[in-house]
């Protein structure tokens, strides 16, 4: 425990923010996963699961393609809150695609806890 409460303490307040905003996605949709991704220029994307019978996209793959949609050049950081203990494969690959593969994508379950950072081509840090 006292591990993440230090991972907490020290968390940059942009990175905090799109946990937050994350989160509050999640709550408002009544969805799975909530999703947020700042860009290059600080800008931030929130999404939620997406779950039509035609597209499924999770949270964090809606959130990027939304920041390709409205002209993102590159990620910073993403962030996805949600049950799982760690980002999907393929939630890492949609951000490593667009930001490389040393953007951290953050963990955090539904109260927020930061449970990982993952950069987008690597193992947990």
């Amino acid at each position: 425990m006292l591990g993440r409460m230090s991972e907490a303490a020290a968390l940059d307040p942009e990175d905090r923010k799109i946990i937050t905003l994350a989160r509050s996605a999640r709550a408002r949709n009544g969805v799975p996963e909530g999703a947020a991704v700042r860009d290059e220029t600080g800008r931030t994307y929130v999404a939620g699961t997406v779950a039509l019978e035609s597209l499924r996209l999770s949270a964090l793959q809606t959130a990027v393609a939304m920041a390709v949609a409205s002209g993102a050049q590159s990620l910073e950081a993403a962030a996805v809150v949600t049950e799982a203990d760690d980002a999907a494969d393929a939630d890492r690959a949609a951000v490593r695609d667009l930001g490389g593969p040393g953007t951290p994508v953050l963990v955090a379950g539904p109260d927020g806890t930061l449970r990982g950072n993952t950069p987008a081509g690597g193992p947990q840090l």
